[in-house]
């Protein structure tokens, strides 16, 4: 994910760098270095889990609990 993918995620996901950090268990800093790419002008890399969390979010996955979902039941419940 590069950093205008990121930029454009949270975007059009309605967040502010603030809700995005909260959603995704962040300092909202960590927001701003990887919508710039950089940090202190040293490259920085969205790790997958952030990815990961991304994905899971813009397709409704709030949390997750280690169970296997059923088919009456939502991993977001």
């Amino acid at each position: 994910m590069k950093p205008s993918q990121f930029r454009a995620w949270r975007k059009s996901m309605g967040y502010k760098q603030k809700e995005a950090a909260e959603r995704l268990g962040l300092k909202k800093r960590m927001i701003q270095y990887y919508e710039n790419g950089n940090r202190d002008g040293k490259p920085v890399e969205i790790p997958k889990s952030v990815r990961l969390a991304c994905y899971a979010l813009s397709h409704g996955i709030a949390d997750f609990d280690g169970e296997k979902p059923t088919e009456t039941s939502t991993l977001a419940e």
